[in-house]
């Protein structure tokens, strides 16, 4: 990877670490449409998320959170809820696939930006153990909170 893509990443990461796309309060039980909650903590460094999902009839989804940690965790939390503003269901769960083998390549894998979208920026992030594990926290918390909605759905539909 070039320096100037770096750099671009590097800003990417930066900036959706102060923006916090979907950081908002939490609707738990006040949400209206089929939900999940998952609250996730990597142990090694502390950092903390609450995220929750909720499913329209549309089959967009809604991704809120709440957390405190680095700028990497924040910033993943970020472009996931930007990504998820924008797809289905099946689309969130090619991307949650290719981010998650992403990261587990130790830096021997090119991000596909046509799937990966800005969470392509997390591409360096792979290179360093100790940091996959601060991008990942928000993907496995939107997993678990998919899964739980998804649940929700099936169980209100066979009501």
């Amino acid at each position: 990877m070039s320096t100037q893509m770096q750099q671009l990443y590097q800003q990417v990461i930066l900036d959706q670490s102060r923006a916090r796309i979907g950081n908002t309060e939490l609707l738990r039980d006040a949400a209206e449409s089929p939900h999940g909650y998952s609250h996730q903590v990597n142990p090694t460094c502390g950092d903390e998320i609450e995220l929750e999902t909720e499913l329209s009839d549309d089959g967009t989804i809604a991704v809120r959170w709440t957390g405190d940690g680095c700028s990497i965790s924040m910033a993943s939390a970020s472009v996931l809820s930007e990504l998820a503003a924008d797809s289905s269901v099946a689309q969130m769960l090619e991307i949650e696939g290719a981010f998650h083998e992403l990261m587990h390549s130790r830096g021997t894998m090119e991000a596909d930006e046509s799937i990966l979208g800005d969470a392509a920026a997390f591409t360096g992030v792979s290179k360093f153990p100790a940091r996959i594990k601060c991008a990942l926290l928000s993907w496995m918390a939107f997993k678990d909170a998919l899964n739980q909605a998804q649940a929700a759905r099936e169980e209100k539909q066979h009501a």
